[in-house]
């Protein structure tokens, strides 16, 4: 007896089009790692803003917590703490700047 290739109407599937199908998903899936649409889309500007603001206070209040520390130990005051809150300052800043210069 000769075999019948399944028709489009029958119960199996065709070959061209599970071929197909493979074809299809791994083209999606390379145009997505291309484009960088697979990444999360949650770093979005308020995400960012965050992290900046984070970044600002942290560097402040980080400097000022160890030139009062400084002050406490050196009984310099309140020397240290100026130039330990500057310092954590320009850090800060230049965090941020380091922050928006970066490439998405």
């Amino acid at each position: 007896m000769a075999e019948q290739e399944p028709g489009p109407d029958s119960l199996g599937t065709d070959a061209r089009l599970t071929s197909l199908d493979e074809r299809l998903k791994a083209a999606q899936a390379d145009e997505a790692h291309r484009t960088g649409a697979g990444k999360a889309a949650a770093d979005d500007g308020s995400r960012l803003g965050n992290r900046v603001l984070a970044e600002l206070i942290g560097g402040m209040v980080g400097g000022a917590l160890i030139g009062w520390v400084i002050d406490r130990f050196a009984g310099t005051q309140p020397w240290g703490l100026l130039v330990m809150l500057a310092l954590g300052t320009g850090a800060a800043f230049r965090n941020i700047i380091r922050i928006s210069t970066k490439r998405p």
